[in-house]
């Protein structure tokens, strides 16, 4: 008898990118749900996770432009979450941080300069993925992926 494997089998490990800049937010994001009542400064998430501290605020600009995050400036300062973890749908924050990057170049705001676009049917098929991969995230929610507290036995180890 011969095995039969599913069809998805065969696309494990293909690559699908979000951008540094999503990466980064849902990183804060972890961080921030783990420990709801305490205010996480910018500095001490990005030293946690080893990325750039300028990356990483801008990726929180764009958070608490959305809601998804509040800020406090000033001694003592940082960001907590702008609504409770369960609320804040995955494909959503997804959504707003990837506003910017197109899946591909005729998706750009300006159409991007492919020759093929007016009769090419690729688009609307990758639309549609677009679209079931948001939906799919949407089925979690910031909580369902929250880091462990600081200082659990789980806690992001330190090398």
């Amino acid at each position: 008898m011969i095995a039969l494997q599913p069809v998805f089998a065969k696309h494990v490990g293909l690559a699908m990118r979000l951008t540094s800049f999503t990466d980064f937010g849902l990183r804060a994001l972890m961080r921030i749900a783990s420990e709801p009542d305490r205010v996480h400064s910018t500095a001490e998430i990005a030293a946690e996770f080893r990325i750039s501290r300028n990356h990483l605020t801008k990726a929180m600009a764009a958070l608490a432009a959305a809601g998804f995050v509040e800020t406090r400036r000033g001694t003592g300062g940082g960001a907590v979450l702008g609504q409770p973890a369960e609320s804040l749908r995955l494909g959503d924050v997804v959504a707003v941080l990837e506003r910017g990057a197109a899946l591909v170049e005729c998706f750009a705001k300006d159409g991007g300069a492919c020759v093929i676009t007016p009769t090419c049917r690729l688009k609307g098929m990758l639309a549609g993925a677009e679209a079931r991969f948001i939906a799919e995230l949407n089925r979690y929610s910031l909580a369902d992926c929250a880091l462990p507290p600081r200082g659990g036995t789980d806690h992001v180890e330190q090398r």
